[in-house]
């Protein structure tokens, strides 16, 4: 059995590939059960959450995450969530690959941005805003930058101004043109492509500062109790998602929206599997304002995992 450690993860994507393969998956159809959450009791400290996202492509390809939520951890200098993916043979069970959950999990992230970018963001794209600068932050502004080539200004804003700093200083070092931007509201109205990545419980982009033509990737909040936007910015825009039943059920942009009344449900234009199968044609001209909601699903993780296990193995 192989085992796949975050660098050579890095070492067999590239972000053309990496969106490419949950496309395909996304395309042609595969079995994810609704994941598993577990509730751990940890004595003395808070409790623990334990995750288990199966998926599979009948005689192509079988895998399951196993990711747990220790906020304890961090008290004792390791990360609260620590994730594992084995990937396994899709004729026997027999196991193939142990990858990094933790990599993984960013990667195959930043690749459904991607992926949703071919269809929504304008082809004509110049400057993106990436609100978060945790570490799925560069991974998000490399999968956009891929996907529309024509991105070449990066502003980062951070409620910690120093971690925008030195995430844009980080990227300038790899060639990419990236700043940080001190007012989130300025760096958006100037903004095509504004991706967030936070773990914020109140919105942070306001749907009256989205400019017509402007993309607003919502990548964290992955609870119902946590918001990147404002019910504003459903309602002006064009709403599309990874995946309905993913989506309106732990995505809390969605979820509030809905709730207030601001949205329902038959709002949603498309999910990717709509996308990817031709079902809807995504951007309808230069002027709509589009919005993706991703919460993850599990093929995401089976499709990464499978090009890395391709790559790696050969």
């Amino acid at each position: 059995m192989l085992h796949i450690d975050a660098d050579a993860l890095d070492r067999a994507f590239d972000e053309t590939a990496l969106a490419d393969s949950p496309g395909a998956m996304f395309r042609d159809g595969c079995e994810q059960p609704v994941r598993h959450h577990h509730a751990m009791e940890v004595p003395g400290e808070p409790d623990a959450t334990l995750l288990l996202m199966p998926a599979w492509q009948p005689g192509e390809s079988v895998g399951i995450k196993v990711a747990s939520v220790f906020p304890g951890a961090n008290s004792r200098g390791l990360p609260a969530v620590q994730a594992s993916y084995l990937l396994l043979d899709p004729h026997t069970g027999a196991p193939l690959a142990l990858l990094d959950g933790a990599r993984l999990t960013v990667r195959r992230t930043a690749a459904a941005s991607a992926l949703a970018a071919r269809y929504l963001v304008r082809g004509d794209a110049r400057r993106m805003v990436m609100v978060g600068a945790g570490a799925l932050s560069q991974w998000l502004i490399r999968a956009h930058m891929a996907a529309r080539p024509s991105l070449n200004h990066v502003s980062i804003w951070n409620h910690n101004g120093d971690k925008a700093l030195a995430q844009a200083a980080t990227l300038r070092a790899a060639g990419i043109p990236a700043e940080a931007a001190p007012d989130l509201e300025a760096a958006v109205r100037q903004a095509d492509v504004v991706s967030c990545a936070t773990l914020s419980r109140a919105p942070l982009v306001l749907g009256d500062w989205l400019q017509p033509g402007t993309h607003l990737d919502l990548v964290g909040a992955f609870t119902p109790e946590m918001r990147e936007s404002d019910d504003r910015a459903m309602q002006c825009a064009t709403v599309f998602v990874d995946t309905r039943a993913g989506a309106t059920k732990e995505g809390g942009d969605i979820v509030q929206a809905v709730d207030s009344g601001a949205i329902t449900h038959a709002d949603i234009a498309a999910d990717l599997h709509d996308l990817t199968r031709g079902n809807h044609p995504g951007r309808g001209s230069d002027r709509e304002i589009t919005v993706f909601k991703s919460v993850g699903a599990a093929l995401e993780d089976l499709a990464a995992a499978r090009l890395a296990y391709d790559r790696v193995s050969s």
